[in-house]
């Protein structure tokens, strides 16, 4: 009989496999389309989808704190990272963006220690620098001999996720989680709608299936359905336990490219998302409670 932990684990691992899927299939849709209609349309179609789920659900109306957080959260996981990312995705590979990603645990745990007002060890600390310096290390070994622009919107990216992630973990104390992430679109709507239709530019019947396909992706699975299995899968098991699975994510998009975009899986890739597994473990280790 599986145990809560268990079911945790799946679910969790289910919400980052969707997730892992995101940059193959950005980079595949920004081939085509407008990253800005990409980033504000796929916020549309998930705002419309939980609209819909609100029509049945009628959920409480939000307080003051609660509506100033959301907004928050929703400028780093509606606008700052989906944004960021399809702008990088123009011309890096997924699985250059996926290992420069693959810090975001640790640069989520700094937040969280600096918006809780917690006291990490100097281990902590140590091995957010390393981690820092690594993914600096790497993009700039990867790229044309030195930081590309491409690679400062990844920066921007994780930091943003991060923070989003940090307000929609602590409102997820006060709300179901799949009202957290609804209330972040829903009230973002018009506005998406609006800026979606202004980088319209682009006759329908001219984008290729797999690009339309992996927009609807991203729309539907990377900007809603897959926090339901990744808040889920951490209120039944625990964000510490549930939370190890998001390691898994860089080799997700390494796959992901590899099947979806044919990016070559290199060694050098493999060894540095392998530095990046291992630095995010040891500050998950010595971060303080």
């Amino acid at each position: 009989m599986q145990t809560h932990e268990t079911k945790g684990m799946l679910l969790g691992f289910i919400g980052v496999a969707m997730f892992g899927l995101t940059l193959p299939f950005t980079r595949i849709a920004v081939a085509e389309l407008n990253p800005y209609f990409v980033t504000f349309g796929r916020a549309a179609l998930g705002g419309i989808c939980a609209l819909s789920v609100f029509v049945f659900s009628r959920p409480k109306l939000l307080s003051r704190s609660q509506l100033m957080r959301l907004s928050v959260m929703a400028l780093g996981v509606v606008y700052g990272f989906p944004l960021c990312v399809s702008l990088a995705m123009k011309t890096l590979p997924s699985a250059h963006g996926g290992i420069v990603l693959g810090v975001l645990p640790l640069v989520t745990a700094v937040v969280g220690v600096l918006r809780f007002h917690e006291r990490p060890s100097l281990s902590f600390w140590a091995t957010a620098v390393m981690g820092t310096l690594l993914v600096i290390t790497y993009a700039a070994l990867n790229g044309s001999g030195g930081l590309a622009s491409e690679d400062w919107l990844l920066f921007v990216a994780v930091l943003s996720a991060a923070i989003g992630y940090n307000e929609g973990g602590k409102l997820s104390e006060e709300m179901s989680s799949v009202e957290v992430i609804s209330w972040a679109l829903v009230l973002t709507l018009p506005i998406n709608l609006f800026l979606a239709y202004l980088y319209l530019d682009f006759e329908i019947s001219s984008v290729s299936a797999p690009a339309l396909v992996s927009f609807v992706y991203l729309g539907l699975f990377s900007m809603y359905i897959g926090f339901f299995f990744w808040y889920s899968g951490i209120a039944l098991g625990g964000v510490a336990r549930v939370g190890q699975v998001q390691l898994l994510q860089p080799f997700l998009t390494l796959v992901g490219g590899y099947f979806l975009l044919d990016e070559k899986i290199t060694a050098m890739n493999v060894g540095f998302a392998l530095c990046v597994l291992a630095v995010v473990v040891l500050g998950k280790r010595t971060r303080a409670k």
